[in-house]
């Protein structure tokens, strides 16, 4: 199951091609609050997550650019990568002004409002661990499980749950739950049902994403 976006990434992208970044202060965010919201500013139904740790996340663009968004100890660095002919100044144009308007948002709210964002992007940052293993063919025990984890996540976020359509989302994901069950746990996902999964998990991230939104931005 190799990643080779996430190989090049880290031999060739990083050292080789053109990049612009920034770097937004945690002002009153803790780090991790911080982290997750530049996670859903980045993202989008376009964007693939390569790479994720507690402190790090890459994005692959389907605009052939890559993004990094990275925990330091007085700020959050995010860098655009980007080939020549292209230009990254959408990160500074309209990224970066989106990320500082959310932060001050976020800031107001009410500390439960809070949790339930957070839990939320934690479960797009599930759905896009399920994406990558997918997309790398990955173990069907892995996937089984890692869609378990997001459909266990999103099951104790009352925002989620109680948003209109949750029930449909909530039933793909136990229908691929049994797909990859009734699969040989230690072989590759196989190739006829990537379409049929990848269409519903890129369902199911656009409507989280503006399910998100519209939290986060009111």
């Amino acid at each position: 199951m190799e990643n080779r976006l996430l190989n090049q990434f880290n031999n060739v992208i990083t050292t080789q091609w053109l990049n612009k970044q920034i770097e937004e202060p945690y002002d009153s965010l803790t780090h991790r609050e911080l982290f997750e919201i530049a996670y859903h500013t980045f993202n989008s139904i376009g964007t693939r997550n390569i790479f994720f740790s507690s402190s790090k996340a890459v994005f692959y663009s389907n605009t052939k650019k890559f993004i990094s968004i990275e925990v330091l100890d007085n700020s959050l660095k995010a860098v655009k990568y980007f080939s020549e002919g292209t230009t990254g100044d959408k990160l500074v144009i309209e990224i970066q002004p989106k990320l500082k308007r959310r932060k001050e948002l976020f800031t107001s709210k009410d500390k439960e409002i809070k949790v339930q964002i957070l839990k939320s992007i934690l479960v797009e940052r599930k759905l896009d661990e399920c994406v990558n293993l997918v997309m790398l063919k990955g173990l069907n025990r892995k996937i089984y499980f890692a869609i378990g984890d997001a459909r266990e996540s999103a099951a104790v976020v009352p925002i989620f749950m109680e948003a209109e359509g949750a029930s449909l989302v909530q039933l793909a994901l136990n229908k691929w739950m049994e797909i990859a069950q009734r699969l040989d746990q230690e072989q590759n996902f196989p190739e006829n049902h990537i379409p049929g999964i990848l269409k519903n998990l890129t369902q199911i991230k656009r409507w989280l994403l503006e399910l998100i939104n519209s939290f986060l931005d009111k």
